[in-house]
């Protein structure tokens, strides 16, 4: 595959992520030819997922197709696609239809969930990194309270409406407030032989706090927010085992129909494609302006960069992908006008995470941190005028205000067919 304009820079973008479209949109006005790949069609607002997995939101609400969004750029071609190699020296990038030549590469391909070696698990407990992701999670749920009502053996009944949530970070907090909020509040009466009031959703973290990147104070609002939701939380408690009957921890089993997985992440697979110095996580490491070693023209952003700004990591949160995205894009401007490339800085903005309806903890400072309504109605504000569109903003203020003032749910169909584990 040739570049779309002959003698033209061609600069590559793999993956639509954050930092992917933010790569994109700041290279709209430079004089690049842009190929966009992504082994989806979809550009997904993933701080949302887990309202879609809760049937908060539609997923049409946290997501557009790629090709609407970049319509109106006309110096990117998009391509639905799934790397799978780089060569480096040839400065191609591998996919099924062939390589794709560049003159710069962008890799932003994010991360996938990490079982810590234990990858049988997965089976059992999703985690939440995609629209495919959030359905699956939102079917076990529905299906859960479903089968409860039809089953007269009290065990397997409380076995089904107990939901386990493996990890207390933020993911992990917003999938057990919402599930304790879908049972006590949406749910509550619409069936007969069930009181799905009594579910029991339990938080379970290894560490010693619950949302452990943040402040003391923070994390201490909020165990108190979930617990007086009526989440069991347990702290200091590592996994050791889950299967098809539920979760046995340190401190013993827990019988669950449903468990979810929000513990650990790990950068995608295509990391190791560029280099063999990949950390931990499978990230790799890059240099001040985020390049990779030896190889300037290759950049790589986001989860799957091993990034320090100011001697500190760089987190693996949207706004330092979208930084990051945007950070390449003046390196290639300055790389075509002969100018050295500016050092990356990452600007912390913060940290959010909701808990529930009007509950939530946020992060804006040494001296603005605080829990409740009021950091509730600051997550609700930035997340709405962070999506994409109009269109997104308007439905899912409207999603919004109706769970707010109903407690209801608008997205409570089950849908399509679980893949891997669906029997509960």
């Amino acid at each position: 595959m040739e570049n779309a304009t002959p003698g033209r820079p061609h600069v590559v973008i793999v993956g639509c992520g954050f930092g992917g479209l933010a790569a994109t949109r700041a290279l709209a006005d430079t004089d690049v030819d842009i190929t966009l790949v992504d082994r989806e069609n979809h550009h997904t607002f993933q701080p949302l997922l887990y309202q879609v997995a809760s049937a908060g939101l539609n997923p049409s609400d946290i997501a557009q197709p790629i090709r609407h969004i970049v319509r109106k750029q006309n110096n990117v071609r998009v391509l639905l696609a799934e790397v799978t190699g780089v060569d480096l020296a040839a400065r191609t990038v591998e996919t099924a239809d062939g390589a794709i030549v560049y003159d710069h590469l962008v890799l932003a391909t994010g991360a996938t969930h990490s079982y810590f070696g234990n990858d049988s698990w997965a089976e059992f407990a999703p985690g939440l990194k995609s629209i495919d992701d959030a359905l699956d999670i939102r079917r076990r749920i529905l299906l859960a309270f479903e089968r409860a009502e039809s089953t007269s053996d009290i065990a397997e009944r409380q076995r089904l409406m107990t939901f386990v949530v493996v990890g207390a970070g933020p993911t992990g907090v917003e999938l057990a407030g919402a599930v304790k909020e879908i049972a006590t509040k949406a749910l509550s009466a619409d069936f007969r032989s069930i009181d799905t009031t009594t579910s029991r959703v339990v938080l379970v973290e290894a560490g010693p706090r619950v949302l452990g990147a943040f402040t003391e104070k923070l994390s201490a609002s909020a165990k108190q927010q979930l617990v007086k939701l009526g989440v069991d939380v347990q702290l200091s408690t590592p996994v050791t085992a889950i299967d098809e009957q539920g979760v046995t921890t340190e401190a013993g089993k827990i019988p669950a129909a449903t468990v979810l997985w929000g513990a650990g992440v790990a950068a995608s697979s295509l990391g190791r494609a560029v280099t063999d110095d990949t950390d931990r996580a499978g990230r790799v490491p890059v240099g001040a302006d985020l390049s990779i070693d030896g190889h300037p023209e290759v950049f790589v952003i986001g989860d799957l960069a091993a990034a320090q700004s100011d001697g500190k990591a760089v987190p693996g949160v949207a706004p330092a992908a979208t930084q990051g995205g945007q950070h390449v894009a003046r390196c290639i401007a300055a790389d075509l006008a002969g100018n050295s490339r500016p050092t990356f800085q990452y600007k912390d903005k913060g940290s959010m995470a909701t808990i529930g309806r009007s509950k939530a903890v946020a992060y804006l400072g040494p001296k603005l941190q605080f829990g409740g309504y009021f950091a509730w109605l600051v997550w609700w504000v930035v997340h709405i005028m962070t999506l994409i569109d109009f269109r997104s903003k308007a439905s899912a203020m409207a999603n919004w205000g109706w769970q707010y003032l109903t407690g209801q749910r608008v997205a409570r169909l089950i849908t399509g067919r679980s893949s891997g584990h669906t029997k509960v």
